[in-house]
């Protein structure tokens, strides 16, 4: 949902689910060979090796997120070099085949909203974060992708998650 993409994408995932407008329909793929190490539901989307983002962990707690639960994050990695303004990330959030959000957003400034400030440093950083899960969601299957390029189109990292809010 926003960086460590799963830093960004979990956010997202929260806040990104509470939508209820359907817009067009969209398929996106990725690759379940692929998955993001820890205890979660994402998958990176292709091979990680050239990302600049290595992702070493990412946990959420409750796994599945419940609705009307608080969600924990943690999440850990290395940036193998500075990311500077002007990096982007491409969400969409489909609620089973209807596309509910599709949108380029500027990096730097969505990482406030998991208390980052850009640029990123090169090197290794840690995130925790905690939001509220709505219990006003509706039950379906929900597929969030988060694909973060910097200025110059180059791959951060991309990443998708599939949860399943049961009836």
């Amino acid at each position: 949902m926003k960086l460590l993409s799963t830093l960004l994408l979990t956010p997202l995932i929260a806040s990104a689910i509470s939508v209820n407008v359907p817009s067009s329909s969209d398929v996106s793929t990725y690759d379940a060979d692929f998955p993001v190490p820890g205890s979660q539901p994402l998958n990176f989307c292709k091979d990680p090796k050239d990302y600049i983002l290595e992702v070493h962990n990412v946990d959420l707690v409750p796994n599945p997120p419940v609705p009307g639960e608080k969600l924990t994050i943690k999440a850990n990695g290395t940036f193998s070099e500075e990311i500077e303004e002007g990096a982007t990330v491409f969400l969409q959030v489909r609620y089973g085949l209807i596309t509910l959000i599709k949108q380029n957003a500027d990096m730097c400034e969505q990482l406030p909203k998991i208390d980052i400030e850009c640029p990123i440093k090169k090197g290794y950083m840690e995130v925790f974060k905690e939001v509220n899960i709505p219990r006003q969601v509706p039950p379906g299957k929900y597929t969030v992708l988060a694909d973060v390029k910097t200025k110059d189109e180059r791959a951060i990292t991309c990443m998708e998650a599939t949860i399943v809010f049961p009836r």
